[in-house]
């Protein structure tokens, strides 16, 4: 997996496996580029990142060619030019309810009138090796742009999202929809009904379909749907799932 190839695999629908990082340390992000990972995505959004920490595990994440997006905090220009400067591949940004938010997410992620704003001394652009020329060949060709449907409202304008040209996925996040729909758990039939009904408008706009799941097993059920990106629980949920097993066996051990 490199960084590079990562749009590509995506609008191949390519099926891959990806989490949550949770915890605001390099560390993890170098152990977890030499996992079977296809890529990681910060969550600042729910979890203590701050820029500088999110810096340093992005600057990891470049040095070992890996894709490292970013769920950012909430959708402004300013948070997605901040992430992607420090090297993100792309951005996840929640709570995109119409085809407006869309298309002004997808601006602000890229270089032009009223977009991103250029600068070729960072990270993302090499600290000044490259040519203007060369730099916005590199972001047409690496920068993802992801739209989080988390609401009644978003769904209700699903198909609209996924026309907006640029908008490179969908990623329907479950537990939010459910809370959404005044549920208390994700496996209510209207739920499943908003994973197809975003799955077909996905597949209507040859856009990529990313949802989150807690293992490998509802990913394969929630494929029917189409999707093919899936946020497999988080680094956190790996250690204390791995902490309880080992431990439990300990305890099971008869003298």
């Amino acid at each position: 997996m490199s960084i590079s190839g990562f749009k590509q695999r995506i609008a191949n629908k390519d099926m891959m496996a990806g989490t949550f990082l949770k915890t605001p340390a390099y560390e993890l992000v170098e152990v977890l580029a030499d996992s079977e990972l296809d890529f990681l995505c910060i969550d600042m959004e729910h979890s203590p990142f701050d820029r500088a920490r999110a810096d340093a595990c992005l600057a990891i994440a470049r040095a070992k060619d890996f894709p490292l997006l970013v769920r950012v905090t909430h959708f402004s220009p300013e948070t997605v030019l901040q992430v992607l400067d420090m090297g993100a591949v792309g951005v996840v940004a929640p709570h995109i309810v119409s085809a407006q938010m869309a298309e002004d997410l997808v601006r602000s992620a890229h270089f032009g009138n009223g977009g991103r704003g250029f600068a070729g001394a960072t990270r993302w652009a090499g600290y000044g090796a490259h040519t203007m020329k060369e730099v916005l060949e590199k972001s047409a060709l690496e920068t993802v742009v992801f739209a989080q449907i988390e609401e009644v409202e978003g769904l209700e304008n699903v198909e609209e999202i996924a026309a907006v040209e640029g908008i490179d996925g969908l990623f329907l996040g479950p537990s939010d929809m459910s809370v959404s729909m005044g549920k208390t758990d994700t496996t209510s039939q209207e739920l499943l009904q908003a994973l197809e009904r975003t799955g077909v408008a996905a597949a209507a706009n040859a856009t990529a379909y990313m949802t989150f799941v807690p293992n490998a097993a509802k990913a394969a059920e929630w494929s029917r749907y189409g999707a093919h990106m899936f946020f497999v629980g988080s680094e956190q949920g790996w250690m204390k799932a791995g902490a309880n097993a080992d431990a439990n066996g300990i305890h099971a051990i008869k003298r």
